[in-house]
């Protein structure tokens, strides 16, 4: 499975802004600020990386779904439901 050229940039915006955020948990906690910050931050690293997994999921059920007709088996959807509870 391959991500489309679209998704690729939304994708890597995301964890562009998830390796910010996580960088800015780094600070607050060496800085030794207030516990329900850092969580808070945390909480959105956290959900960052969920939705540019779930857009690199939703890009290849795509693909996947539009292989049918190419020599690329489609996935089963078992190996799709993997992906999805592999973010879970």
């Amino acid at each position: 499975m391959q991500v489309d050229e679209e998704a690729v940039g939304a994708v890597l915006n995301r964890l562009r802004r998830a390796q910010g955020q996580l960088a800015g948990v780094i600070a607050m906690i060496e800085a030794g600020r207030d516990c329900k910050d850092v969580v808070t931050q945390l909480a959105a690293v956290s959900r960052a990386l969920d939705r540019a997994g779930f857009k690199i999921v939703a890009s290849g059920m795509r693909q996947c779904m539009a292989a049918a007709d190419e020599d690329t088996p489609p996935m089963s959807e078992q190996e799709l439901e993997k992906l999805f509870l592999a973010l879970a």
